[in-house]
């Protein structure tokens, strides 16, 4: 009972303030008053109530709405920040790569999802020091979703 009122205390709390803020109009926090923030809030909530209140599953959906929250506030001010599928898939890996280290369940899909987002993120870059393979390369990316199907049907329907 005391895990779910930390959590809706922090919400409350959190949205609270939120709310507060757009009401005055606050110029030094105008830019932080978007959804975004309302993503960061309920992460947050999600995170302290996995770690304090020994909820573990909650840091998946904790680093999610953090990690959202972040890229959204973050791509338009940073020209460094990468705005393509990569960064989301990165961010669910982290939070499957955090829960796994309390829960020990979830580092198959951390590691995988790590390695997809690496590939998508670097992918110019690889794609440019191969040269010569880049038609194949191209090929073989052309198919990819295809296997990706393929393996997670596998995943679905194999028995243990």
């Amino acid at each position: 009972m005391k895990n779910q009122k930390v959590f809706a205390g922090i919400i409350l709390l959190g949205f609270g303030f939120y709310f507060y803020l757009s009401q005055n109009h606050l110029e030094l926090f105008k830019e932080y008053i978007t959804w975004p923030s309302l993503f960061i809030i309920v992460g947050i909530a999600f995170l302290v109530q996995g770690y304090s209140g020994k909820n573990y599953e909650a840091i998946l959906p904790g680093v999610i709405f953090t990690g959202f929250g972040l890229h959204f506030h973050v791509v338009h001010k940073l020209s460094i920040w990468p705005n393509n599928m990569g960064i989301f898939l990165l961010i669910i890996s982290l939070g499957f790569l955090l829960q796994y280290q309390k829960t020990r369940n979830g580092l198959f899909q951390g590691m995988l999802f790590l390695i997809i987002s690496i590939i998508l993120l670097f992918y110019d870059k690889v794609i440019g020091t191969l040269g010569l393979l880049q038609n194949r390369v191209n090929t073989i990316w052309k198919y990819s979703p295809v296997a990706l199907i393929v393996i997670g049907v596998i995943l679905l329907f194999k028995k243990k």
